[in-house]
């Protein structure tokens, strides 16, 4: 399950150059279902952007890096997770630059 992501990880998120404005940060799934939907968008914006891992999933147990390439110069996101067992997580104003990091967990 993990390869499978991973090689649409590598398609989505590494097909093109990388960018002053593009940022990194580790997403790791700690919760007990998997993540099938990952969205990012400014804080500023009043919808969500595309699915990041569309075609994919995010296994529990399982980390990924995960580039955010909008072209924005904002640190400043918020999320929406949608998970496997039909839950979903919403966190806002999150300064994804100074976290480096955003973990799920139950």
């Amino acid at each position: 399950m993990k390869l499978k992501f991973l090689a649409l990880f590598a398609t989505t998120f590494c097909a093109t150059s990388a960018t002053a404005e593009d940022l990194y940060f580790l997403l790791t799934n700690e919760s007990s279902a998997a993540v099938t939907a990952f969205h990012v968008s400014t804080s500023s914006s009043e919808n969500w952007e595309e699915n990041l891992i569309d075609g994919g999933y995010l296994d529990s147990g399982y980390e990924i890096n995960v580039r955010i390439a909008d072209g924005q110069t904002t640190c400043v996101y918020d999320v929406l997770a949608e998970f496997a067992d039909g839950a979903t997580l919403e966190d806002y104003n999150l300064d994804l630059c100074e976290m480096g990091s955003y973990t799920f967990s139950d």
